[in-house]
């Protein structure tokens, strides 16, 4: 392992030293708000520093062994646990290096996922049902909570646009790179001479944002109309403006909210989903100038990038990024989607360490 890698686990160490006397201070438990960022920062660096804390102790095993390497008598037994401390060092390393990379502070946060209708009319209205119906199954299987925000239905099913926020810690950092465009190939249900249709929808996933960043986005930049809502409700959605229509005027971002019979939770999660698209945009722009390995897995960033094709003749799906094909697609519609999942994180994951090692020299 490089000096500087070691160097960096040092201070890590030392630092988890520096934490423990404060989370033993009484001062600190006066103090909620710095206990609390304190502890979430010790429990960051303390399975790093355990990991480290054993490597150490196998090197300094592999040390003494090498001191005992010259003893005739002992030198069959020393080659053979040398061997075993390589290979155990080996994996240990191997384990350092993943928790070294940098972590997304996005990651840990609930999540907007915003399905819209693309190319393809009526059949690209149901296939937007169809995805939403399995994002909201896959939250099911992960004992996530998942709510409709806002949709737009199709006259013909489906939705031409919807808006689910899932609710659970990590939820984002499992399911960012969902973000794109999806294309679906199937036979439709008016198609008279069975040909194969080809349709699109865009996925963006978005972080939700925390209330106190909702609470500097200044109100002067906002403009806020109010109408009646257009979905089933009764005489209230005849009868009452309830929904909400907010634009941030700087960014010509708007955002529609009408799931609710109250206009004021309605403005509410309007607020919400536009703070997420506003500081969503910014990242992107800030990214865009890097030429790093998140844009590779995700091409351009656009929502128009392909990144998945569902095709339903062959019970294919692949993700293009990765030239990934599993035949499974029946489970991946019905929310078994870590076939799919787990493998681009993985290859994220490998780009990174690749680009740390590259970095460190």
């Amino acid at each position: 392992m490089k000096n500087s890698i070691i160097t960096k686990l040092k201070e890590l160490q030392d630092r988890r030293e520096e934490l423990e006397v404060l989370l033993s201070d009484p001062n600190t438990f006066v103090n909620q708000k710095l206990l609390g960022n304190l502890s979430r920062e010790y429990s960051k660096i303390e399975t790093i520093t355990e990991c480290f804390r054993e490597w150490q102790t196998i090197y300094n095993n592999i040390e003494n062994l090498k001191d005992l390497s010259n003893d005739l008598e002992l030198q069959d037994i020393v080659q053979k646990e040398l061997h075993e401390s390589y290979k155990k060092i080996e994996s240990v390393e191997k384990k350092l290096q993943l928790l070294l990379i940098p972590q997304d502070p996005d990651d840990e946060r609930n999540c907007f996922i915003e399905i819209r209708a693309g190319t393809g009319g009526d059949e690209a209205a149901i296939f937007a049902g169809d995805l939403s119906r399995m994002y909201i199954r896959y939250a099911e299987i992960c004992n996530w909570n998942a709510e409709i925000i806002s949709a737009n239905d199709s006259e013909y099913g489906g939705y031409k646009e919807i808006i689910i926020r899932i609710n659970s810690i990590n939820a984002y950092g499992r399911l960012k790179f969902e973000s794109g465009g999806h294309r679906v190939q199937r036979i439709p249900d008016t198609e008279s001479q069975g040909r194969v249709h080809t349709s699109t929808c865009t996925v963006a996933v978005i972080p939700e944002t925390t209330e106190e960043s909702i609470l500097h986005i200044n109100n002067c930049d906002l403009k806020i109309d109010t109408f009646r809502s257009s979905g089933a409700g009764g005489q209230h959605v005849n009868t009452t403006d309830s929904a909400i229509r907010i634009t941030h005027l700087p960014t010509g971002i708007s955002v529609e909210c009408q799931h609710e019979r109250s206009q004021h939770k309605n403005k509410a999660r309007a607020l919400s989903i536009l703070s997420s698209r506003v500081q969503a945009r910014e990242k992107a722009e800030r990214h865009a100038i890097e030429a790093n390995m998140r844009r590779n897995l995700l091409g351009t960033g656009y929502r128009s990038d392909r990144i998945r094709t569902y095709n339903f003749p062959q019970g294919r799906v692949t993700d293009h990024r990765i030239n990934l094909t599993i035949y499974r697609l029946d489970e991946i519609l019905n929310g078994k989607l870590e076939p799919l999942i787990n493998p681009i994180i993985q290859e994220y994951k490998a780009e990174q360490l690749i680009a740390i090692s590259e970095s460190i020299q």
